[in-house]
């Protein structure tokens, strides 16, 4: 091709992309539009509603449901209960007029799954409650403005539909991704610009003027208050929906151009037919991301082949019958993990205390990796942590005096285990374990020597001589 008709073909994309973004801009702006002539929260009454009686009742309901640590002041939620009864008229009054200041938030630390540490900020109780006050109603206002393909913190949407609209583009034949990994995403919110999208979509002043108060409180660092000039700290009931509306036109400019994409969270990934549209993919992203000020993680992002990159923990896999879904190999080094923290040998805890801790992790683990379609490497777990437990109550009976039994487990039976005891000349097997619903040890004769064998041997082996008899 020669040099002036490359020129040429650069000059007609780049008034295709300049025409594209301007489409993407009028339509929100239509969108925004209509809502403003139809709803009328976006009159100068949101303030009202926020602090009206339901609203806060339901939002307090959410806060004690949550419960959460406190934040800066030390005060826990069963306290502030009675310090609301005390000083809601004042600070009620405050936010009507426009006068309430927030507290810093409290700085946490913690580990991220792929390393490093992840900045949290708790709010205090009081300012949780405000702040789930004005979700009630700013999410309305605000949510049906958002891309359908955003998934993330959105009422009536989950990780769940994000990963079917994945898997759809890769049916249509869309085998190549763009994962886009935002570095330190909230950490790296422009405080302006994410406030001009805020003043565009609310006429409340007053509301408007809050938000930016809870983005400039500060963060409260081994007590040491450190000023914010950029970022919407993790864990205030906000931030969300903030970073939805931030990321909001990026969408929006996306699906302008034709660009197959779904988005939860900061986690963004956009579906190709071919490498080199990939790759084109990745550029457009790179220039949507610079406008907002915010920076792609070139050592975390990639285009590759959707079944080499994991999406919200799942990663596709070709089966006999079509695509398929399975949990991503970090995600069950991951969980095989927290599963050997919970149930080491010298844990000190009883076996109900371990199913305690284990229950609700499990439980939730499963729930969400349900879609996962890979039923032997779930059958594999279970009999692995069926193991683990085994070993715990052995290590438990040997502390307990039985040293001297002889102990086997049969892999036929799953979750059985016996232990021979010597009583009367005879070598008697009685089962440890009943785990598995249909082991044939599962009899009541059997039932009633594992509870006989939580107590002493001796007692066991009068009973045990007592039926010989």
């Amino acid at each position: 091709m020669s040099a002036k008709r490359q020129k040429s073909v650069k000059t007609e994309r780049a008034g295709e992309n300049r025409a594209g973004s301007l489409k993407v801009t009028r339509r929100v702006e239509a969108q925004t539009a209509a809502v403003s002539e139809t709803d009328p929260a976006w009159a100068q009454e949101i303030m009202e509603a926020c602090v009206a009686s339901g609203n806060m009742q339901a939002a307090w309901k959410r806060v004690k449901e949550n419960d959460g640590a406190p934040g800066v002041d030390g005060m826990s939620v069963a306290e502030a209960r009675g310090y609301l009864h005390q000083h809601w008229p004042k600070i009620k009054a405050a936010l009507l007029a426009g006068r309430y200041q927030p507290k810093p938030v409290r700085s946490v630390e913690i580990p991220k799954p792929s390393g490093g540490m992840r900045q949290l900020g708790i709010p205090t109780v009081i300012d949780r409650l405000i702040q789930q006050a004005l979700l009630q109603e700013l999410q309305p206002i605000l949510d049906p403005m958002f891309h359908p393909h955003s998934f993330g913190f959105r009422p009536g949407k989950n990780a769940h539909q994000a990963i079917g609209q994945a898997r759809k583009y890769v049916q249509e034949g869309r085998r190549w991704v763009v994962d886009v990994d935002l570095e330190k995403f909230f950490d790296r919110v422009n405080h302006d610009i994410l406030m001009d999208r805020v003043a565009k979509r609310i006429k409340d002043k007053r509301v408007v003027a809050l938000v930016r108060r809870y983005l400039k409180a500060g963060l409260m660092q081994e007590g040491i208050r450190q000023e914010r000039e950029e970022g919407t700290p993790q864990g205030g009931p906000l931030s969300p929906l903030l970073a939805n509306l931030l990321l909001n036109e990026v969408e929006w400019e996306l699906a302008g151009r034709g660009l197959a994409f779904c988005r939860y969270a900061d986690d963004s990934n956009v579906y190709a037919r071919s490498k080199a549209a990939a790759e084109r993919a990745m550029k457009t992203m790179e220039k949507v991301m610079g406008r907002l000020k915010l920076r792609i993680n070139r050592n975390k992002s990639a285009v590759a082949r959707a079944t080499e990159r994991k999406f919200l923990g799942f990663q596709f896999w070709h089966g006999k019958k079509g695509l398929k879904l399975r949990a991503a190999s970090a995600t069950l080094k991951r969980f095989r993990d927290r599963i050997r923290h919970m149930t080491k040998r010298s844990c000190g805890k009883n076996m109900a205390s371990i199913a305690k801790e284990l229950r609700p992790y499990m439980l939730g683990w499963k729930n969400y990796y349900k879609p996962a379609e890979t039923p032997g490497i779930f059958r594999d777990l279970d009999s692995w942590i069926r193991r683990r437990l085994r070993v715990i109550y052995l290590k438990q009976w040997k502390t307990l005096g039985f040293k001297g039994y002889a102990v086997s487990f049969s892999e036929r039976v799953p979750g059985s285990a016996s232990v021979s005891v010597p009583v009367g000349g005879y070598v008697c097997p009685v089962a440890l374990s009943v785990l598995g619903p249909e082991s044939r040890f599962r009899t009541p004769v059997m039932m009633e020597l594992l509870e006989e064998i939580k107590g002493s041997s001796t007692r066991i082996s009068e009973k045990m001589s007592g039926s010989n008899r």
